[in-house]
């Protein structure tokens, strides 16, 4: 199932209900399909409102700027109606082009909103925002929220511009679990969260400073490490990141997640750490080939220095991650 990306789902919905709320109308343009090397990808959405405002992006460039001020100009209409746009990245394209030169193509839906509409956005703004179970469908009647997606996971029916199917689950949050609480977890929760990662934070102390400081984990828990595992669930959404205050419990978490079935494993440490932690476990028969999967040292190799520029590192990779 395809995942809505740029702007965080919850963001865009929240906006679009606020403008309603003001007695606003917008337009809401949404990306039902691409193909090839296109700057936007299918669910990429972008919301213009009555008075300009707009939030989201469907890839930038010329094309979201041009489409924006299509979206201006349906909203001077009284009626304006679901309009799919064909853009094709190919400046020698005879029809469609959007004048830019990446090659791909994409199809993007508008759909006009007014106060009408208002308790249908209403239900996908709370589905999103407790990340409840269900889809977001879009074709060619609307949008609207749906708890079975008949069409099912593995089900491509044939775009058409007079007949089309997108569907996207309301819970596309990536989940990032990270033990240690210290200036790094505290960076890096920060800036995980800026760029749509649900944080959930844990470690064993109580009351340090950083973990009290922390405003942006969505959970927070002091706990016994070799319980770790019990707090994170298995899935394709799952990060778990190890940067605890000794290599003696980042071990004891390790050992917990090394053949659970989760995207991302990553332990912070110089190299000579990192060898040791890893030479103890093959000692004791983990095997050598999985243990060589976890991500670490953790992050790009950049020569960060403070818990801010770490932070960066570890993000890079977990973005490299996430969009492989």
């Amino acid at each position: 199932m395809p995942k809505a990306e740029g702007v965080n789902m919850k963001e865009i919905w929240k906006f679009i209900l606020n403008k309603l709320e003001a007695g606003q109308r917008g337009i809401l343009m949404v990306i039902i399909e691409n193909r090839g090397s296109s700057p936007g990808k299918a669910g990429f959405k972008m919301a213009v409102a009555e008075d300009g405002s707009m939030k989201g992006s469907i890839g930038g460039g010329a094309t979201e700027y041009r489409l924006a001020e299509m979206a201006k100009k349906e909203l001077k209409k009284d009626n304006p109606e679901i309009i799919l746009k064909r853009e094709i990245h190919d400046p020698e394209a005879e029809e469609d082009s959007s004048g830019m030169i990446c090659a791909g193509e994409n199809l993007i839906a508008l759909y006009p909103l007014s106060t009408e509409g208002i308790h249908n956005v209403q239900e996908i703004y709370d589905a999103v925002v407790i990340r409840k179970e269900g889809w977001i469908v879009y074709d060619q009647n609307g949008f609207r929220y749906v708890t079975d997606n008949q069409d099912g996971d593995d089900i491509k029916p044939e775009i058409t511009f007079d007949k089309w199917h997108f569907a996207e689950p309301c819970d596309q949050a990536e989940h990032l679990y990270i033990f240690g609480a210290g200036h790094v977890g505290l960076a890096l929760s920060e800036l995980a969260t800026k760029l749509g990662f649900v944080v959930h934070l844990f470690d064993n102390r109580k009351n340090i400073n950083t973990l009290n400081e922390n405003t942006f984990a969505t959970h927070k828990e002091v706990i016994d490490y070799k319980k770790a595992a019990e707090k994170v669930p298995d899935g394709e959404n799952v990060y778990v990141v190890i940067m605890t205050f000794g290599h003696r419990s980042d071990e004891v978490i390790l050992k917990q997640f090394l053949n659970r079935d989760i995207r991302y494993l990553g332990m912070m440490g110089s190299e000579n750490k990192v060898a040791t932690v890893f030479g103890h476990m093959e000692d004791e028969g983990f095997d050598k080939d999985v243990i060589r999967k976890v991500h670490a040292p953790i992050g790009v190799k950049i020569p960060s220095q403070t818990p801010n520029e770490i932070a960066v590192s570890i993000v890079a990779e977990l973005i490299a991650v996430k969009n492989s």
